[in-house]
């Protein structure tokens, strides 16, 4: 009796690396899509940033105690068009008299929110992190 040597795989063998090559894809592009939204919103959280930088010196310098001198784009030298110039960033805004800044995304990250809204504690602003961001998970 001669042996005879194995020439190639197996179909069974074949078809096991194709189903672990499905599964391992099936999970990781969900993953790999929610990591690219996170790299593009990170553009409309630095634009929010921007702008909280400017309530806060502007609330050092000339509004301690009062948010109002501090709750529009003029007051505290925001240039909003130049803020929302990154490609996946749609708007920034201040809200009148309570100089809370939301910052839209565009299509690209599903136009999520983010929003900072400050709060007077003891002489100082605190930062409270609202928007739709939350919920999808982006920021």
């Amino acid at each position: 009796m001669t042996q005879q040597k194995q020439q190639g795989f197996t179909l069974i063998e074949l078809m096991i690396v194709i189903a672990i090559i499905g599964i391992l894809a099936a999970i990781a592009l969900p993953q790999y899509q929610t990591y690219t939204k996170k790299a593009r919103f990170s553009e409309v959280v630095l634009a929010a940033s921007s702008a909280k930088g400017l309530v806060d010196v502007c609330y050092q310098t000339r509004g301690a105690g009062d948010l109002t001198k501090c709750d529009t784009a003029e007051e505290i030298g925001l240039d909003a068009t130049g803020a929302a110039a990154g490609e996946h960033v749609d708007t920034v805004t201040i809200a009148p008299t309570t100089a809370a800044i939301t910052a839209k995304g565009k299509a690209t990250v599903d136009s999520a929110t983010y929003i900072l809204t400050p709060k007077e504690v003891s002489g100082t602003l605190t930062w409270a992190q609202t928007g739709t961001c939350i919920k999808e998970g982006v920021c």
